[in-house]
């Protein structure tokens, strides 16, 4: 089988990855002359999308060397591509996770071993 389905779809899982992401970034709501305050309280939603996009971006880039050199595909590259996709789609949420419990103030450590884990 060709390559060109298995790389349209990868692209899509990992575009689809790299937006989920931006919707952790919350407007905030803050009193008048409020705004820097609010916008630097948020700064751990800000570094794990940095982190985070980053990393979809790295894999995505890791990925693509790794599908041009391969000129066709069978079955069983298909599943283990397919699960490896799935672990990429998950991305979102270990960064959220990890972004809320920075702010939070506890359980920070869990939540970085979770992010971590998944990275």
């Amino acid at each position: 089988m060709s390559t060109n389905r298995t790389e349209a779809f990868s692209d899509g899982v990992f575009a689809i990855a790299a937006t989920l992401l931006v919707l952790e970034l919350k407007i905030p709501h803050a009193e008048s002359g409020g705004l820097l305050g609010a916008l630097l309280e948020q700064w751990p939603s800000y570094a794990t999308y940095v982190v985070s996009f980053l990393t979809i971006g790295i894999i995505w880039v890791n990925h693509h060397a790794i599908l041009d050199r391969t000129r066709r595909v069978n079955r069983a590259l298909l599943f283990i591509n397919l699960i490896f996709l799935m672990v990429v789609a998950a991305i979102p949420f270990p960064t959220a996770v990890f972004a809320d419990y920075l702010k939070e103030g506890h359980d920070e450590r869990l939540a970085a071993a979770i992010y971590g884990g998944t990275m």
